[in-house]
């Protein structure tokens, strides 16, 4: 069992879910609650919005809270706001519900180059972070506690990482509520599927599978899911349906899906895989060094980024996984650390250069290593860290995302 199980008593009529909806020029946060069970006569919902002790606003009908100079979140300033739902009949409370939101806003603008940069609260951000498959050695999907999924990510918050790209996986929303107190954009991917057509990358006129509609429609239902219950944690600032070209099929008509379910976010419509005209990004993988290909003028309208380079190995004796079995990174294996260090170094250098040229995010391959991948800033055991947060800090530094 990976995913938080609970029983609840209910009564007859509830809250069931909420969507935030965060409107930064405005100055509102709009709660929008569903309820179950059937209607009460005198029945009236409140909102209350709190900072800390202190209300900030309250609404009722309108279900809209004003909230006077707003605190945005970001990474740098995870402001988060507490919500409290109560549902009346009448004078009689029902049902009360606590959660939280955040005032941020995600988009893209075109710089003066030409070139489309991704925006937080309307600043241009360069996004950089780490592909986190979030494996454990005894638990594989299943981390061995809370505790376990907030050091991963502060961690990276220490070295100076602002974004994860959760890669294939779907974690707890506990993870989510971390990252959305530490303040880590997350790139939050679907699980892939099998079928792997050809892998043309970004070439033109690329191919995709083709799948039965009772299978198209159960990818459907799952990618709605995943959506759903994650679509109010404001860390979570773009989507991605296909990795690769993996399970990649009617790449465009799932694009058009994820644009109506979700338009406060970012679709990358297949990292690193072929590349349909859908989406809001273009993203290529690359190993060990990033690259992109700028004189390809079909990517003018998107963002472009690198979303798999790296993967850099190194051997931590007695913190491996299996010995026995192949161990192995992107390239030969460095002989040293300070050789494993400068390879790191060489191509976070490599990906600055693109920045400057118009790439608008990288990922760095990977946060920790993975059984028989030893390509991770940690060992897969969290015991060794490879590059600690000071020295990739210290990396990270000149660049300032």
């Amino acid at each position: 069992i990976w995913q938080t199980v609970w029983l609840e008593d209910v009564p007859e009529r509830h809250f069931h879910m909420v969507k935030m909806k965060p409107r930064i020029a405005e100055g509102t946060l709009r709660v929008l609650p569903t309820l179950e069970g059937n209607p009460f006569e005198g029945e009236r919902i409140v909102i209350t919005v709190r900072d800390g002790e202190r209300v900030v606003g309250v609404a009722d009908a309108a279900l809209s809270v004003r909230i006077p100079d707003a605190k945005l979140w970001s990474p740098q300033s995870p402001s988060l706001y507490d919500i409290t739902m109560e549902l009346f009949d009448g004078e009689e409370l029902v049902d009360r519900v606590e959660s939280y939101a955040a005032m941020r806003e995600v988009g893209t603008v075109r710089g003066p180059a030409g070139q489309i940069r991704m925006t937080l609260n309307d600043k241009v951000v360069f996004h950089y972070g780490t592909l986190d498959q979030g494996w454990w050695p005894d638990g594989l999907l299943t981390p061995p506690s809370d505790a376990a999924m907030r050091f991963d990510i502060e961690y990276l918050k220490k070295s100076g990482f602002n974004m994860i790209r959760k890669h294939i996986k779907v974690e707890s929303r506990r993870y989510y509520a971390h990252c959305d107190r530490i303040g880590m954009m997350v790139w939050q991917d679907m699980p892939s599927t099998g079928g792997r057509p050809f892998w043309s990358k970004l070439a033109p006129d690329p191919v995709e599978d083709e799948w039965p509609v009772e299978h198209h429609e159960q990818f459907v239902k799952e990618l709605k899911s995943m959506v759903g219950s994650l679509r109010n944690h404001p860390s979570i600032v773009m989507w991605v349906p296909f990795n690769e070209r993996w399970g990649q099929h009617e790449t465009i008509r799932v694009g058009q899906l994820m644009e109506n379910l979700d338009i406060t976010r970012l679709v990358n419509i297949a990292s690193g895989g072929n590349f349909f005209p859908v989406g809001d990004v273009v993203d290529r993988h690359n190993y060990p060094e990033p690259m992109f290909p700028f004189e390809d003028q079909r990517f003018n309208d998107y963002v472009k980024v690198v979303g798999e380079f790296g993967g850099h190995g190194f051997v931590a004796p007695g913190h491996q996984w299996n010995s026995e079995m192949r161990n192995w990174g992107y390239g030969d294996l460095p002989a040293t650390k300070d050789e494993y260090r400068y390879r790191y170094q060489r191509s976070f250098e490599e990906l600055m250069k693109l920045r400057r040229r118009g790439v608008a995010a990288g990922v760095y391959t990977q946060t920790t290593d993975v059984e028989g991948e030893v390509n991770g800033l940690m060992t897969y055991d969290r015991e060794v860290q490879k590059l600690t947060p000071d020295e990739l800090r210290q990396l990270h530094e000149p660049a300032r995302f």
